[in-house]
């Protein structure tokens, strides 16, 4: 398989995510806009609508190979933000037995490790470039590293 195949899929990959979860926050925007609050993060639903569409757009952006530098470092910036400001620290749930808040806490640190590998990855695809089956390669910007 071709290493242009293989960044393709790559990039189909880690569009999904973003793609489907931004979706998901502009059509119900309530269970992020409750992480943001409990944040202590001020106007949740506003942040949350915007998460949503930064997500939907940069996705976007990674599948189809468009300004692919640009959007894999802001999503890397934004995997390691939301990785730390959300899922970095333990859940201790009021009424919940202590076994149920060990659990989402090991949960919480999986969602953590997963931000920052997937940080990681935009690392990569910023640094190497969106390949040849892409917009930017046809418009001439995927230059390699």
């Amino acid at each position: 398989m071709s290493q242009n195949v293989i960044i393709l899929i790559g990039r189909i990959l880690l569009s999904i995510i973003f793609i489907t979860s931004g979706f998901g926050k502009l059509t119900d925007p309530a269970a992020t806009a409750g992480m943001i609050t409990n944040a202590g993060w001020p106007a949740a639903t506003a942040l949350a609508y915007l998460a949503g569409i930064f997500e939907l757009v940069a996705g976007l952006a990674v599948l189809v190979g468009f300004q692919t530098r640009i959007a894999s470092y802001l999503l890397a910036a934004f995997c390691l933000v939301t990785g730390f400001v959300f899922h970095s620290g333990v859940i201790n749930i009021p009424d919940f037995p202590p076994a149920a808040n060990g659990l989402l806490t090991v949960f919480n640190q999986i969602m953590m490790m997963k931000n920052v590998t997937i940080a990681g990855a935009f690392l990569v695809l910023a640094g190497f470039g969106p390949g040849a089956l892409s917009l930017d390669a046809r418009v001439g910007r995927a230059v390699t590293a």
